[in-house]
């Protein structure tokens, strides 16, 4: 990854500011996205966890780790989205710091450090080459038996939920384009603003077993829910017939055939 690359990511999530805050809240899919994401967290996480939060953000998750009562080291790679998670917790006696940080350089933490290191919303998918480099650090600033929890963006799934503009990318600059990015994950192919590193559940399973770990749990991000806007909306007006769904949706990502089906792919991962 070049120096460039590194700015690209930086200059995009700065442009992005308190955006990122929302992207959860658009629609009714975005909804249960982020319950699919909480619940996963909440099956490692436990009270008095010490967590190193990489790619925090103006801090979606770090709400939710404060709510689990865990000590966290706040980190980003943007000034900008470190300064809006400070605003919104500043008065929080859960956090440690805020750091700028680059998941690709973790050699500030020290061996054992942690019991949990969660990268959401996908920073893996910004080490491009360096991503097993950086997995096995944070291996290592982790205590024995303690667990890496992240996500990276789904090459499949994202195929699926921007199909049309997939397309477009095809008739614009030819199918090649499209080929390679979907043989290698690549984004950089597409010559967007915001590019990153896509994965295939096999890809990611790999990954984590070249750094001699294992895959505690895996699941798609969403799956049924992705484009079911329509259908949803009577749903979410009855509690009932909601956290139905739900509990079915989180089943349902989590099933061999539905791992590549959603915008990004989450795992939980141990050494040992």
């Amino acid at each position: 990854m070049t120096k460039e690359d590194r700015e690209k990511m930086r200059d995009f999530y700065d442009a992005l500011g308190a955006e990122e805050w929302d992207r959860f809240d658009t629609d009714i899919p975005g909804e249960v996205n982020l319950e699919i994401h909480q619940r996963f967290l909440a099956r490692f996480v436990k009270a008095g966890d010490r967590v190193l939060e990489i790619g925090a953000g103006p801090g979606r998750f770090t709400k939710q780790l404060i709510a689990l009562d865990t000590k966290v080291i706040v980190t980003d790679i943007s000034q900008i989205q470190l300064e809006l998670n400070k605003e919104n917790f500043s008065n929080s006696r859960n956090i440690e710091s805020w750091e700028l940080l680059d998941i690709c350089d973790t050699s500030k933490f020290s061996d054992g450090e942690f019991d949990i290191v969660m990268a959401y919303g996908g920073p893996l998918s910004y080490a491009f080459d360096e991503a097993k480099d950086a997995l096995n650090d944070l291996f290592r600033i982790l205590k024995p038996h303690g667990t890496v929890i992240g996500s990276v963006m789904s090459t499949l799934g994202t195929w699926r939920y921007f199909l049309k503009g997939a397309l477009a990318i095809g008739q614009a600059k030819g199918e090649e384009t499209n080929n390679a990015i979907l043989q290698t994950g690549d984004l950089r192919l597409n010559e967007t603003d915001h590019i990153c590193q896509m994965y295939k559940s096999s890809d990611l399973e790999a990954l984590i077993k070249s750094c001699r770990a294992r895959v505690l749990a895996m699941s798609a991000s969403n799956w049924a829910s992705m484009n079911s806007r329509e259908v949803l909306e009577p749903l979410s007006g009855n509690p009932e017939s909601w956290e139905h769904f739900l509990r079915n949706e989180v089943w349902a990502c989590e099933q061999p055939g539905a791992l590549d089906g959603g915008t990004h792919i989450l795992f939980a991962a141990q050494k040992g």
